[in-house]
């Protein structure tokens, strides 16, 4: 017998929705479940979905109450304040969600205590760790898409610099999933060749540029915002790729984020470490071998993180 696979998704903006959309495109779930407090955007959005069916298989979306979350496996959290202007910082969006998630979790623990959670509403971190404390799961069930999309970009940015399919870019950025995230240029290679100080396909390493490179994919979001005036698709797109990690159990390592617990010498916060992804959410941690320089800039990411929930005030 065929198991079925159930995702839910909390939240039908633009972030749930390009994530729904992802799934129902790749055919990751046997079901796709929506829920919003909006909900005839969620009804909206499965109808117009599901007129695409016969184009992808059997994969079905609908819209739903909690309840009915009940048998998933996977749950994505997109809900809460969007970011309205490119000015506008992810950790300035903390109160309003953080009291959102409150009572998304009070429900989550309710109706689908087993499933694993993937955070997507910014600031990410942030509210990874509010979810942690909040929710009676263990914290490896629970996972922020944290600088996943970032190190996409820097590898798509990278691919182009040196003229090679990103997939062949291995480089992270690390920590926040904001303005004190870490590139980690130590260990950054093409085809296992080095790039920090060679000369990859002909190409010398050049500091401003590379600091550049970086920067772009720091500040992407902003530059997408004043375009467009929000980001959705590519984070749809890393979304699916953390679903897809679960369900099939792929035990990718990823970046995403979770707690340290020491490692690296940060605690009691989450942010983003390489990490395997499987059934279980998070099962292990690796350490990439980070520079000295690299490791402070971790830590000082996570004071960053750490001092920006300082004011919070969420009810249990």
């Amino acid at each position: 017998m065929i198991q079925r696979r159930t995702v839910g998704i909390v939240g039908t903006g633009n972030v749930g929705t390009a994530a729904a959309y992802a799934m129902f495109n790749q055919s990751l779930a046997s079901e796709i479940l929506l829920l919003d407090q909006d909900t005839r955007r969620a009804e909206g959005e499965a109808m117009d979905l599901m007129h695409g069916q016969q184009l992808v298989g059997g994969i079905t979306c609908r819209s739903v109450e909690y309840a009915a979350l009940s048998n998933a496996q996977i749950i994505v959290l997109s809900a809460g304040a969007s970011q309205q202007s490119p000015d506008e910082t992810r950790l300035g969006l903390l109160q309003r969600n953080a009291e959102i998630f409150r009572e998304i979790i009070i429900q989550l623990d309710k109706h689908a205590p087993n499933a694993i959670l993937v955070v997507a509403t910014n600031p990410v971190d942030v509210l990874t760790y509010i979810c942690q404390e909040l929710s009676s799961r263990p914290n490896r069930r629970i996972l922020g898409t944290g600088t996943l999309l970032d190190t996409a970009r820097f590898r798509a940015l990278l691919g182009r610099h040196y003229g090679v399919d990103p997939r062949s870019v291995h480089a992270y950025i690390l920590g926040e999933h904001g303005d004190s995230e870490v590139p980690i240029w130590s260990n950054a290679t093409i085809g296992g060749q080095k790039i920090r100080g060679e000369t990859v396909l002909g190409k010398e390493w050049e500091e401003e540029a590379m600091q550049s490179i970086f920067e772009q994919a720091r500040d992407a979001a902003h530059e997408i915002i004043d375009r467009k005036g929000h980001t959705d698709t590519a984070i749809g797109l890393v979304i699916a790729r953390i679903v897809r990690a679960v369900l099939e159990d792929q035990q990718n390592v990823l970046p995403v984020s979770t707690r340290p617990d020491g490692a690296y010498g940060i605690d009691d916060v989450c942010l983003s470490v390489p990490c395997v992804v499987g059934l279980e959410g998070m099962e292990k941690r690796v350490d990439p071998g980070l520079s000295d320089e690299e490791r402070e800039a971790l830590r000082d990411s996570a004071r960053a993180l750490r001092d920006s929930r300082a004011d919070l005030t969420v009810g249990t």
